[in-house]
């Protein structure tokens, strides 16, 4: 079969690979679509960070060169011992893989299992015609939602998991700081709330999209713009922040943002070590929490609900690429920060 294989920074080989054979508990899945990332062009562009192509990865076991892809549904084709009831269903993939007996596993945080890996980060994915899983990691696809719907579960149930942690109330006033994907997925999984959603973000064609999603109005941020000229433009107390951007300075501006006894959520992963002033955040006290990936068993589910009422690729927009394209209309716009909506991979069309 044909694949997108990673073997080193800048060297993403579309080739020929064996096929996978599942095994006990797994399903062999041909794969519709597999959605690209900023995880996917950053270990492209600068890895490897997550991928184990030069260490081999404790959870996974895997090392050196792997099919990325950790964002993709398809049809179950073939299915390993005690996994035949998945044959032939339309299955999204969550891609974390989970032990499912650690102390972690047991309190259903599975997403914080101890020897947990990515599919497509830790080990190989669906940028690939065919890609094994275990089912722990699938929830079908309800015949009513779109297979272009259906490719946004995994990073929407990313989002409902943020959104979870973050503990917003009815009436909260939110502030999301950064409208890339991850924020556009939060976004979404805040569609309904009773309270205002702001939206900060220096690109203005992502703050339109935004508005697409549901913000009650955005901020375009600028150089010289201070926490008080946000505040001024949000125009209430703000009760939850969302930092989603992980750029550098912006956790610290997040902190000064909200207002006594709110809460801020950090989503975005810095790359660099940030300074912050904590002593008018313990005065405040202002809580700090963080979220990361998500709980297949419960956040994909509730991803998939959620797409059948709502046209969440009409929003976002999507583009179609073909395998064979993948690095120059998939990764490399990207990396340059071009990509416009949400890039889908077509394997078995490439």
């Amino acid at each position: 079969m044909l694949a997108g294989v990673l073997h080193a920074p800048g060297d993403l080989r579309v080739e020929e690979v064996a096929d996978p054979t599942p095994s006990e508990g797994q399903v062999l899945i041909e794969v519709t679509y597999n959605g690209l990332c900023g995880t996917d062009a950053t270990e492209y562009s600068k890895g490897p960070m997550m991928v184990p192509l030069n260490a081999r990865h404790q959870g996974s076991g895997h090392l050196g060169p792997t099919i990325l892809g950790h964002e993709f549904i398809g049809q179950v084709v073939a299915a390993g011992a005690g996994a035949e009831t998945w044959m032939g269903k339309r299955v999204a993939c969550g891609a974390g893989v989970s032990c499912g007996t650690c102390a972690w596993c047991r309190r259903g945080r599975t997403n914080l299992c101890e020897s947990y890996y990515t599919l497509g980060l830790s080990t190989h994915g669906g940028l690939a015609e065919r890609v094994c899983a275990p089912t722990s990691t699938l929830a079908e696809i309800p015949s009513d939602v779109r297979d272009v719907d259906a490719a946004l579960a995994q990073p929407l149930a990313v989002g409902l998991h943020a959104v979870s942690r973050s503990g917003v109330q009815p009436g909260d006033t939110v502030v999301i700081m950064g409208a890339g994907a991850i924020g556009s997925f939060i976004l979404a999984g805040l569609r309904g709330h009773e309270g205002e959603v702001a939206v900060v973000d220096i690109d203005a064609h992502r703050l339109a999209a935004a508005e697409e999603l549901g913000a009650t109005h955005t901020i375009q941020l600028t150089a010289d713009m201070s926490t008080g000229d946000i505040a001024a433009q949000v125009g209430k107390p703000v009760d939850l922040v969302v930092e989603s951007a992980g750029a550098p300075g912006s956790a610290a501006l997040a902190l000064e943002l909200v207002a006594r006894g709110g809460r801020v959520l950090l989503v975005g992963l810095a790359k660099e070590p940030q300074t912050l002033a904590l002593a008018s955040v313990v005065l405040r006290e202002v809580d700090i929490v963080t979220t990361v990936a998500h709980v297949c068993s419960t956040d994909l589910p509730r991803a998939l609900e959620l797409l059948r009422r709502t046209a969440l690729s009409d929003l976002i927009g999507v583009k179609e690429v073909t395998l064979a394209a993948v690095e120059a209309e998939g990764l490399r716009p990207l990396v340059a920060g071009t990509a416009g909506g949400k890039i889908l991979v077509k394997p078995s069309h490439g």
